[in-house]
């Protein structure tokens, strides 16, 4: 018997409409009928005819409001402004204790759709706008807000990012100034003159072809474009989008000029020049607050296929542009007399991204933030972040305590905001160092369906197999995460798990080369020294071995090969006799047993 198949759900984009009644109840308690019969009246004289004139439809009606949606972010603020106007007049001569005043919240996402109801987060923000509206008022969302600006004859005061109720990431939200700028307040008319860029805001504008072949626009702005959406995936992060950033194109610009017309605070642009057979990009990140040069970067490449060389030039950059916008983010939190949770937040992945050794610099700055705002998914993941690193170090004592608090952490995170990639990333990664490898890589290619940038999902996966005893499988996601973010922070552990897997498999030469690739990344990370040690005694080289083992333990003199064989991190037969074939190594290069 055939199986039925399962209904597909109807999704669109829309703009997404959520109105209440401020003070119902209390209305409802001074005169239930007269408040009933004035608010059908106004819904029908007022709301119904402005929705229907802009092209909208009320979804559902909820006691004391409505849902409804629109084709067009601009219609929908039109109607909002026209019913609120309307009601306006027809509630003046009210006293105002009896007064009936709408909050109306505007948002713009994807959305289920079913016949008499809409679902999904785009719904959810639009409630939550609702809530922080004042009576009368209209407060919409920044993804509103980049469709309607200077569209709909109303001006807008910047209420900043707010951290909206049961709303994983923040939401930067405006609020439209009735009867223009002279009626705001003077908090509001700041903010309109000199609004503040929210943190991690920035706008990629249109990179230039410089290779005088117009043919070459399209991979030139798909560049452009995949940047722009990549770096959306970025925690917390503010993204103009690329409609209004491709009205620059082909312009001389003033940076700092927009900044200050986009609100943001960092400009990206950049130049791609074909010839011949190699590509060309450059690349700079500037401070538009003070035209600051804060990063540049040039990539040469052959060019195979265009699409795959634009990927990886895309994944490169957005990895390098999160930790560099996160330190000038900390650079600038690092000034601020009152820190607030992300502030502190910003602080702590600065200092996670120096090394372990400086963790517990990093930890105090996440508990911080925790203080401050106990649902912190930034802070619960950074604090996860600290305690796997030290967790899966096997120079540290007391490690399972370390990886259960990783797990409580991410999982706390990931209570808060399910598809949050870096806490599926982290889960993935204490599952794999606790004997529950698959778990870890289901987790990890989880979190790169979220975030397909997020490279240590892949070094992860390769560590995983290592585990499993499949160490030949290791080395090609460890080549495929250096592929994507070559000068990554992490890129020496990344050498060194692929040199731990070619001992497992009796590679050794292959082990050196890997090995001191990790120690030409960063020679101070002990791990690295022990394992070259290994490999080079297994090799039967032992006065490189034995010098390799005096600079690991000058670096950490505590280690011992008891130490090694205490972890738990696998009990598969073939993981366990390459650790013996590790182990065998270290004691030819004199490493102490105890």
């Amino acid at each position: 018997m055939e199986q039925d198949r399962p209904v597909r759900l109807e999704r669109r984009l829309a703009a997404i409409m959520a109105a209440d009644v401020a003070g119902y109840s209390r209305l409802m308690h001074h005169d239930e009928e007269a408040t009933h019969a004035k608010l059908i009246t106004l819904l029908a004289d007022a709301v119904t005819p402005a929705i229907s004139e802009h092209g909208g439809r009320i979804v559902k009606n909820t006691g004391d409001g409505f849902m409804a949606e629109f084709p067009s972010a601009v219609e929908a603020v039109r109607a909002a402004a026209q019913f609120q106007n309307r009601i306006k007049e027809l509630t003046a001569a009210d006293e105002e204790v009896r007064r009936i005043a709408f909050r109306v919240g505007i948002n713009v996402g994807d959305v289920i759709v079913e016949p008499h109801d809409i679902f999904g987060d785009g719904v959810n923000i639009a409630a939550r706008l609702e809530s922080i509206a004042e009576p009368g008022g209209i407060c919409i969302s920044s993804s509103a807000y980049d469709h309607v600006r200077g569209k709909v004859g109303v001006e807008f005061a910047d209420l900043g990012v707010q951290d909206l109720k049961n709303i994983a990431l923040p939401v930067r939200a405006y609020a439209v100034v009735r009867d223009g700028p002279s009626s705001a307040t003077g908090a509001q008319r700041a903010k309109l003159d000199h609004p503040s860029p929210p943190r991690l805001s920035i706008v990629v504008l249109p990179f230039a072809n410089l290779s005088g072949d117009p043919e070459q626009d399209y991979f030139v702005d798909g560049v452009t474009d995949s940047l722009t959406t990549d770096l959306s995936r970025i925690s917390s992060s503010f993204v103009i989008g690329r409609h209004t950033a491709f009205t620059y194109k082909g312009k001389a610009v003033d940076l700092k000029k927009v900044g200050r017309e986009l609100n943001v605070r960092y400009v990206l642009e950049g130049s791609v020049q074909r010839s011949g057979k190699r590509l060309r990009v450059n690349v700079q990140l500037i401070d538009a607050e003070t035209d600051n040069h804060l990063w540049a970067e040039r990539f040469d490449k052959p060019v195979a296929d265009l699409f795959d060389v634009q990927d990886e030039i895309v994944a490169r950059l957005a990895n390098a542009l999160n930790a560099e916008m996160i330190a000038a983010e900390a650079r600038r939190a690092e000034r601020s007399a009152n820190p607030d949770a992300m502030d502190l937040n910003f602080q702590g992945y600065a200092w996670s991204y120096r090394g372990v050794e400086h963790m517990s610099e990093a930890r105090s700055f996440f508990e911080r933030a925790l203080a401050i705002d106990h649902g912190s998914v930034g802070a619960l993941v950074g604090l996860a972040i600290v305690d796997l690193t030290i967790g899966a170090s096997l120079l540290a004592d007391n490690r399972a305590a370390y990886l259960s608090a990783a797990e409580a952490n991410a999982i706390k995170a990931l209570s808060l905001a399910p598809d949050h990639p870096s806490a599926h990333r982290i889960l993935g990664g204490v599952y794999i160092f606790t004997n529950r490898a698959a778990q870890g890589i289901a987790e990890c290619e989880r979190a790169l369906e979220l975030d397909r940038n997020l490279v240590g999902a892949h070094s992860a996966i390769g560590i995983a197999k290592f585990f499993m005893g499949r160490a030949a499988e290791t080395e090609g996601h460890i080549v495929e995460a250096l592929r994507l973010s070559p000068r990554d922070i992490f890129a020496h552990r990344w050498m060194h798990i692929a040199g731990m897997a070619k001992i497992q498999i009796g590679a050794d030469k292959e082990a050196v080369a890997w090995l001191r690739r990790s120690i030409e990344a960063n020679r101070n990370f002990p791990a690295a020294h022990f394992w070259l040690a290994a490999a080079l005694g297994l090799l039967g080289t032992f006065d490189e071995a034995r010098s390799a083992a005096k600079v690991g333990l000058a670096l950490e003199p505590s280690f011992t090969i008891s130490r090694l064989l205490v972890s738990q991190a696998s009990d598969n037969t073939k993981y366990l006799a390459g650790r013996e074939r590790v182990c065998e190594g270290m004691r030819l290069a004199g490493v102490p047993e105890e």
